[in-house]
């Protein structure tokens, strides 16, 4: 890929796994870090200098606009470094999911996002796993999902004593759980009907503990769901179509059942990329740099999921 003009804001352990796919790609990129502690761990881990101070103090010296800027900060600060930065007239940003830290943010950002004429899209990595494309070109083979199941249980026993923000407890499912809603979504087509049942509450998430609900998609497919974050459990879908269940159990590998048979079967995926780098994150990059975008979740799609994300998660 040709030299480009790429700016990383963040230097935290996503910033690091950007840098290096940026790396990779050969990009001329120039990383922007709020504190010192990052940076350090940052330029020890890849060998690329840091510009301390955070992204306001970066501005002031008034810095060429470049064609691109990944965001990578911590998930308050999301909606705030992407309002600076289109403000500053930045058109083309890849911002790490969710894009905010509380759903009321979402709006502001899209109308900002929409007065600038600039192009932000959410950096949903699984999209672009090895597992996924390949369940895409087998579910077109099949002619679509007929229907979809799919958990998201957390697990509350190692998040609840995690070092979060308030911010990033309290908004739990659409920080975290987003990530399997998106895949299962992006595949299946988006909602049309809801139903949507919570439960119980967490000292760490008070909104709710239990979730269930069904509904159908705009491509007609029949879904169900549930997650008990005060059980066990794990992350799963599984994709049903005229010839197969596909099935996501973990979200890196995909397994096949057949019409006709009760074997499971491991299905041949081409993962090399995804085991050299964080899973999906370099043909996520890659598209985003080529302007190959069809794939990805732009801001004006996130803020339609926003409103039955916040259905799901009793927000």
């Amino acid at each position: 890929m040709a030299d480009q003009n790429v700016w990383l804001v963040g230097a935290g352990e996503m910033g690091i796994e950007y840098a290096k796919v940026l790396k990779n790609l050969h990009n001329n990129f120039i990383t922007i870090s709020r504190g010192e502690t990052n940076a350090s761990k940052f330029e020890e881990a890849t060998g690329s200098e840091v510009i301390t101070g955070g992204v306001e103090q970066f501005l002031k010296g008034e810095p060429e606009i470049p064609e691109f800027a990944i965001i990578a900060v911590d998930i308050e600060n999301l909606a705030p470094v992407t309002t600076a930065l289109m403000e500053y007239g930045v058109k083309k940003i890849l911002l790490e999911k969710p894009g905010v830290g509380y759903p009321d943010e979402i709006d502001p950002l899209v109308k900002l996002c929409k007065d600038q004429s600039a192009k932000v899209y959410l950096a949903y990595n699984r999209r672009f796993y090895a597992s996924v494309r390949k369940a895409k070109m087998i579910i077109e083979e099949d002619e679509g999902v007929s229907s979809l199941v799919f958990e998201f249980t957390e697990w509350s026993h190692l998040i609840a004593t995690a070092s979060k923000t308030k911010a990033e407890h309290h908004n739990w499912f659409i920080g975290n759980s987003t990530h399997v809603v998106d895949t299962a979504f992006y595949l299946a087509g988006k909602p049309i009907q809801l139903n949507a049942l919570t439960d119980g509450g967490l000292d760490w998430h008070p909104s709710a503990s239990v979730f269930a609900g069904s509904g159908k998609t705009d491509k007609g497919v029949l879904f169900s769901y549930h997650a008990n974050w005060a059980a066990p459990g794990r992350w799963w879908i599984e994709f049903l179509t005229k010839k197969h269940r596909l099935i996501f159990r973990p979200m890196e590998e995909l397994k096949t059942q057949e019409i006709g048979s009760v074997e499971v079967r491991p299905v041949d995926i081409d993962d090399e990329i995804d085991k050299k780098y964080k899973p999906g994150l370099f043909l996520q990059t890659k598209a985003f740099l080529e302007n190959n975008t069809d794939d990805l979740c732009d801001l004006q799609e996130q803020k339609s999921a926003m409103v039955y994300y916040k259905k799901m998660g009793n927000y």
